[in-house]
């Protein structure tokens, strides 16, 4: 199987510079050096990079506050029922003038696209009206969209946020 990461990994590396985290990187991390959190078990296992941090993601209590220039996730935020926390909880690790990158996926898209191929949906997905503009009115006030592509492989969409504080 092969990862959602491979598939955009040359539009996220610009934006990866310095120390950061990725948070549910499914064995398949976006670059070497980065931080990686995922669950003991990881639910989607696509790659062989080890994961150095066991967590869900709600939580990143081995960091302080404004200690990484990037926080990355691809494919995760979408299956969380409180947004908005997740968001606040990513974005508070990030230094002023970090970026925090997301990968998401459509869910109206996705499920288009799922039912094209005659493929189930993930039914991890908590949101129905789950896109772009779902994520941007929930993102803390003192994030700044930087980069966002609409539609890329099938479904995914990318946002790129800077902190300012």
């Amino acid at each position: 199987m092969i990862s959602e990461m491979s598939k955009v990994r040359h539009l996220l590396l610009p934006f990866c510079e310095g120390n950061g985290i990725e948070i549910g990187h499914g064995g398949d991390k976006v670059k070497p050096s980065v931080i990686s959190v995922d669950l003991p078990i990881m639910y989607t296992n696509v790659g062989n990079d080890p994961t150095n941090l066991t967590g869900d993601g709600r939580n990143l209590y081995w960091f302080k506050d404004r200690v990484l220039d990037f926080c990355i996730s691809s494919h995760l935020l979408e299956d969380f029922e409180d947004t908005e926390a997740i968001l606040k909880e990513w974005c508070r690790v990030i230094k002023s003038d970090g970026k925090l990158i997301l990968v998401l996926p459509d869910q109206q898209r996705y499920e288009a696209y799922c039912k094209s191929i005659g493929a189930g949906t993930n039914e991890h997905h908590k949101h129905f009206d789950f896109g772009s503009e779902f994520v941007k009115k929930r993102m803390p006030s003192n994030m700044f969209l930087i980069y966002e592509s609409e539609i890329i492989c099938e479904y995914n969409f990318m946002l790129v946020y800077s902190k300012k504080d």
